[in-house]
């Protein structure tokens, strides 16, 4: 895949991994240096991942904390 198309990758394994329940509401994800390194892709792309996942309600950020998971009820849903 493409490295401008695992952004995309990225933010759906972030949602199947809540729907799961290996990641629940309120837990923190990995830092974007260890996503990077676990995809091998570069900064910009985890930082378009995280955008996505933002844009749809599925993580917030807390500057100098982190970024956590959502309650799946307060989703955006896609057209």
């Amino acid at each position: 895949m493409p490295e401008s198309a695992e952004y995309l990758r990225i933010a759906d394994d972030v949602i199947a991994d809540v729907r799961s329940g290996k990641l629940k509401p309120g837990d923190r994800l990995p830092s974007v240096a260890e996503t990077r390194v676990n995809y091998g892709v570069s900064y910009g792309t985890v930082q378009l991942a995280y955008v996505r996942l933002e844009a749809l309600r599925v993580i917030r950020r807390h500057q100098g904390k982190g970024v956590f998971v959502t309650d799946p009820n307060t989703w955006m849903r896609e057209p």
